[in-house]
């Protein structure tokens, strides 16, 4: 399966030499069988329509709402490509719900990291049969207004639309990271120690089991239907 993946930034300092970059998180946690082309949008890059099978949104630093100049391109793309299978996952999933007439916002509540629990409030054909999920977050970021013509799949007290499935075209997305490991999840929040609160806890959380396993074959499944 060719896929594109649309890297929307990179992780920050030195980590990317340490953990690789976002692209190839996901390379390895979707594992076999994908061909992957890697295009760097802040840098004006995306792919031809009908190049690939499905095209995948990276996590960023950036806000939806910020005024760098390619947020808006990529916002356009997102609306053009209605027949492509799509995976948003965190700004991914922010910037698919502000495109298509959701709203994103700095929330309220402050930053979310380190491990989150959410509950499966809506099976669809690719996921299995879990009540609840835990995973990696990081974002201060939220979806505040779902999109039209979806469905929340997963949620939280904290994300209450932690996941979204679009009943008009085959995209998918999460607020959460099933492409970090936890070792990244604490070197993250490290280098965000003085603005994350009670990052201590944070960084405890991880320690814990998660689904990342569950999530990417979530993922494998919906790209491969």
């Amino acid at each position: 399966m060719k896929l594109a993946i649309l890297e929307t930034g990179r992780p920050p300092g030195q980590l990317a030499e340490e953990f690789g970059d976002y692209p190839a998180m996901f390379d390895e946690m979707l594992g076999r069988g994908f061909e992957i082309e890697v295009f760097d949008v802040e840098a004006g890059e995306f792919p031809d329509r009908n190049a690939h099978d499905a095209v995948l949104i990276t996590g960023s630093p950036a806000g939806v709402y910020d005024p760098h100049p390619w947020i808006e391109p990529l916002l356009e793309f997102i609306r053009s490509a209605k027949e492509s299978r799509m995976v948003g996952i965190c700004f991914g999933h922010q910037a698919m719900a502000q495109a298509l007439g959701g709203r994103v916002e700095k929330s309220d509540k402050g930053w979310g990291a380190g491990l989150h629990r959410y509950d499966v409030v809506r099976q669809e054909p690719w996921m299995d049969a879990a009540s609840s999920i835990a995973d990696p977050a990081s974002h201060q970021d939220q979806v505040v207004v779902q999109p039209p013509n979806t469905d929340v799949t997963v949620a939280s007290d904290f994300t209450p639309f932690a996941g979204l499935a679009w009943t008009d075209r085959p995209a998918i997305s999460f607020q959460f990271h099933p492409e970090f490991s936890p070792a990244f999840a604490k070197a993250l929040i490290e280098k965000r120690y003085d603005i994350v609160p009670n990052p201590d806890a944070a960084m405890a959380s991880l320690d814990a089991p998660n689904d990342n396993a569950r999530v990417a074959g979530w993922i494998r499944r919906f790209l491969e239907a």
